[in-house]
């Protein structure tokens, strides 16, 4: 199966816990070392609102390739009656999507292109 026509949910899942991973090195090797800390560091990363955000930068800036767009609106079109009660749908569509890219990326073995993405996203 490519891996562009998974399911965008399975996609997003994936992309869920290596950006969160990518995020929790990067906090780490900042040299914060108070778990306390780190987890209100990594919310001005990992939040729904905080990744619509960046999802959102990055497509002003005409950063992502076709691929990628075409699964980002797969995930943010895809029919969900819930989500998190912290968040409108909206915000939680666009989190989706940006998940559902680097879920996309990880799968095919980009991790180049999930590098410049978090690259443009901590701004190192």
């Amino acid at each position: 199966m490519n891996n562009k026509d998974r399911n965008v949910l399975a996609l997003a899942y994936i992309g869920d816990a290596v950006y969160e991973v990518y995020i929790r090195d990067y906090l780490v090797k900042q040299g914060i070392e108070k778990v306390k800390k780190l987890q209100e560091e990594a919310v001005n990363y990992v939040s729904a609102k905080s990744q619509a955000k960046y999802l959102q930068t990055l497509l002003d800036k005409n950063y992502f390739n076709e691929t990628e767009l075409e699964v980002f609106y797969r995930a943010r079109n895809h029919k969900s009656s819930r989500h998190p009660k912290n968040t409108d749908i909206i915000t939680y569509k666009y989190s989706t999507g940006f998940e559902a890219i680097i879920g996309y990326n990880y799968l095919d073995g980009n991790i180049d292109r999930i590098n410049d993405i978090i690259k443009m996203i901590i701004g190192d």
